[in-house]
């Protein structure tokens, strides 16, 4: 009975770090899995969008969906639901935010895009999304975003989904920033 006790705390010294050490690999995996089935729609920052302007677009619509995880209390939504828009020129959208509490916080918002294969000809040259936005109490902003749709979007393309997750950070943010102040030391 006490080698087969010892075999098992063996598993589990060995399998509890590796448990920890696949937690932190999901985030990349994650992402990479994405990219490789455009599952979730996943939208970069374009630094090459000026070769995509053009003076022949076509009309498509883009609707603008907010959605607030479960944990965060904010308002946030988009100041327009849908926007008819001409590909091959940019654009420009707004979602509105308020801090409904009475503390500081900080959001990060994580973009989707529908269909996913739409994901590749949208280009995002400014967005709320690639930074952290961090609100007082009863504070309110606009929070833009400048965006550009391919002219090579597929024909049967009509319609475009940009939905945003708002997210509170306030606590990892603080969290994040002690762990690196210690790791520093």
């Amino acid at each position: 009975m006490k080698k087969e006790a010892k075999k098992t705390l063996i598993k589990l010294v060995v399998a509890v770090p590796l448990m920890f050490a696949f937690g932190f690999a999901l985030v990349p995996l994650y992402d990479v899995f994405c990219e490789v089935t455009g599952i979730n729609g996943k939208v970069f920052q374009s630094e090459y969008s000026e070769e995509l302007v053009t003076d022949d677009g076509r009309t498509i619509a883009i609707q603008f969906i907010s959605t607030n995880n479960e944990n965060m209390p904010w308002t946030f939504k988009p100041s327009e639901q849908v926007m008819k828009i001409e590909t091959g020129k940019y654009h420009a959208a707004t979602f509105y935010v308020k801090n409904t509490t009475n503390k500081k916080m900080t959001a990060q918002a994580v973009p989707s895009v529908a269909p996913s294969n739409a994901a590749a000809h949208l280009k995002k040259l400014e967005c709320f999304c690639f930074e952290q936005q961090e609100l007082l109490p009863g504070e309110e902003a606009l929070l833009p975003v400048k965006l550009l749709v391919s002219n090579e979007l597929p024909s049967n393309i009509k319609n475009i989904i940009l939905s945003y997750t708002i997210f509170d950070i306030t606590d990892y943010d603080e969290e994040a920033i002690a762990h690196n102040q210690m790791a520093m030391e």
